[in-house]
């Protein structure tokens, strides 16, 4: 009885061996089989998660760099806004200057009031010239055909030197000539001999436009 026990033993402990074996040596003839199909979707796997991996970087460098761009471009827009302001500010003041220069650098400019001529200083103005213009504007207004060009260089001399103005003429300088000076000086200048007359006559033809 007890060998026949242990026979048993002995045969399942063989049975069970043997069986471990046959799966073994299935599972063996089985990886054998589909090894080459495991190690393809292993390949095709770590391919695909490259690719993934490769596009979402791909991807996110693309938004980096139009974020970078888009940052940049409104950056230059910005700057070309200013630029223009800037530069339309420029030419904005330059004209103004440009438009003030012509005004006040082309000729004289007369104002009369009541009581005066107010002239304004154009280039190469200078006090006797300021004091021609205002004789002339008030000529055109009280005319007098008796006046020579010898009376009128007494005339504008005379108003120069008792006008009251004080300083230099410069671009822009406007001095006041009274209406009742100008009529003292034509006054004046009626009282003038002949002799004093024919002296102003060197100086008369040098400014033709008093004729």
């Amino acid at each position: 009885m007890e060998f026949n026990q242990e026979s048993n033993n002995e045969q399942d402990s063989n049975g069970e061996t043997t069986d471990e074996e046959n799966n073994q040596s299935t599972m063996q003839q089985w990886l054998q089989d589909n090894l080459r199909i495991i190690v393809s979707i292993f390949i095709v796997v770590v391919i695909a998660a490259g690719i993934y991996s490769y596009s979402n970087r791909s991807q996110n460098v693309d938004q980096k760099d139009q974020t970078q761009q888009s940052d940049v471009l409104k950056d230059l827009t910005k700057d070309n806004g200013n630029t223009d302001a800037a530069t339309a500010n420029s030419d904005t003041n330059a004209a103004d200057k440009a438009n003030t220069a012509d005004k006040t650098s082309s000729v004289t400019t007369s104002q009369e009031t009541d009581q005066s001529f107010i002239e304004t200083a154009g280039k190469g103005d200078g006090t006797t010239k300021l004091a021609r213009k205002a004789l002339a504007d008030y000529l055109e207004k009280n005319s007098d055909s008796s006046l020579t060009p010898e009376h009128k260089i007494y005339i504008e001399d005379f108003l120069r030197k008792n006008v009251g103005h004080k300083g230099g003429v410069r671009v822009g300088t406007s001095v006041e000539f009274s209406k009742s000076l100008i009529a003292d000086a034509i006054t004046k200048s009626k009282n003038l001999s002949a002799g004093q007359l024919k002296n102003l006559h060197k100086y008369a033809v040098r400014v033709p436009s008093l004729s």
